[in-house]
């Protein structure tokens, strides 16, 4: 078991004078799964994104820590996993290539034991020599996952999980989510009753909205 952390501490964003949320003081600790949740437009995207370094929040700080150990933004993301409908994709790579890519990003050895395992798993092992852009939709959201898992991450943030997936790609989803959220720290940003069935707590936004603009 590790032991992974992210404190958010006082964090407020705006966009221009529009309040997005005011006052989160939240922790989540590894071998949980939670939950962020609130209406469309209330921020979900906006603070995963802050949680993983994408974007500043306007006030407050985020720390990430690792067996008692602050982990500098630069390095965060050796051990962050992310899956979101706006995360890139290479049309003009196969799968594997797609994976093959990400890990020269982060500056790892591509582990085929590893991608032809998750492949697999997601159903794709079959295509991974096909170009992406002869993919659905749904068959680019589970590559996604792949991307995500490949360097095995400790900290795991899905943000809308399960879009575009039929009912066996969400099963498939969900079994990895028990899995993972055994021994890491998994977070996910949905309105979907399915994905917050699997959390065992939920920030729920609306309840950071009632400042007035300062």
């Amino acid at each position: 078991m590790t032991n992974y952390t992210v404190e958010l501490n006082k964090l407020v964003k705006y966009f221009g004078r529009r309040l997005i949320f005011d006052g989160i003081d939240y922790s989540f600790q590894s071998s949980h799964v939670y939950g962020i949740s609130g209406p469309n437009g209330s921020g979900k995207s906006t603070l995963v994104k802050i949680i993983s370094c994408l974007i500043s929040p306007t006030k407050g700080k985020i720390k990430h820590s690792f067996e008692g150990k602050v982990i500098e933004e630069e390095e965060l993301h050796n051990f962050l996993g992310f899956v979101s409908p706006y995360l890139f994709l290479y049309d003009e790579f196969t799968a594997e290539e797609n994976l093959q890519h990400i890990s020269k990003v982060r500056g790892i050895k591509f582990n085929k034991e590893r991608s032809d395992f998750l492949l697999n798993e997601f159903n794709l092992y079959e295509r991974r020599s096909d170009l992406l852009r002869g993919f659905s939709s749904g068959m680019k959201q589970r590559l996604k996952f792949a991307f995500a898992l490949l360097h095995e991450p400790q900290l795991l943030i899905l943000d809308e999980p399960t879009s575009n997936l039929d009912y066996s790609g969400k099963e498939k989803v969900y079994e990895f989510i028990k899995s993972e959220g055994k021994t890491k720290l998994v977070l996910i940003a949905s309105n979907e009753e399915a994905d917050l069935a699997l959390c065992e707590r939920v920030l729920e936004l609306q309840n950071f909205k009632n400042q007035q603009p300062r």
